[in-house]
């Protein structure tokens, strides 16, 4: 595949080629699918919890007795029904971490690639850095690129804190080095603004599996 390799300023510099192994092939819903909901579990804590009738403080003794008072025959107080009683069938702690396997992981973040290049949501700019972290620098490279209103992910060949840092405020942009991106990282914004340099190092981690 082949598209349009755009400068920092906005301007077609010329074309670039994507190896069609990772961004041009059939996307795979279900390994999204289960990419994403692999992802959302695994930020999940499992520490939610409530207390039991056998778990909640007090209710030792019977409130009144079984009989000749004409209400219900409570034995605690500390019972289901009453306000401050255990909770029946509530939620435990667990752990929901999944594991997937390294292929249907590779699988995801290609067919996420692909599916935005599809749609011509990738973008694809030379390699650019700044002398100093410069929320403003970053704005106008997203706004010469028509990116500044658009929820976008920017991809990086190595980690750059200049720029990692230059649009940290910016809310509708995430930026992270390439070899981090997870599917639904990919799938979760609109645009995808990779840097060329990062080419190389998608297409080596997704196609090798050196790193998951």
């Amino acid at each position: 595949m082949v598209v349009d390799l755009y400068t920092s300023d906005g301007q077609v510099k010329g074309q670039v080629e994507l190896p069609d192994e990772v961004f041009n092939i059939e996307p795979h819903e279900y390994a999204m699918y289960m990419a994403v909901r692999a992802y959302l579990n695994n930020r999940r804590q499992g520490t939610h919890k409530v207390k039991t009738r056998a778990e909640v403080s007090g209710g030792g003794r019977k409130p009144w007795p079984q009989k000749g008072r004409g209400v219900a025959r409570a034995g605690s107080i500390r019972s289901p029904l009453w306000i401050g009683g255990g909770k029946v069938h509530g939620p435990r702690p667990r752990d929901y971490s999944m594991d997937l396997p390294r292929k249907l992981k590779r699988l995801a973040r290609k067919s996420a690639l692909s599916a935005r290049a599809r749609e011509n949501n990738l973008i694809v700019v030379e390699d650019f850095d700044f002398e100093r972290p410069k929320t403003k620098q970053m704005l106008a490279v997203l706004e010469a690129l028509g990116l500044s209103e658009v929820k976008t992910l920017q991809l990086l060949p190595e980690p750059k804190p200049n720029v990692m840092l230059s649009g940290r405020n910016l809310p509708k942009l995430t930026t992270m080095p390439a070899f981090m991106v997870s599917a639904y990282d990919i799938l979760s914004h609109h645009k995808v603004l990779l840097h060329q340099g990062a080419i190389q190092v998608l297409v080596e981690q997704l196609t090798e599996g050196q790193l998951v």
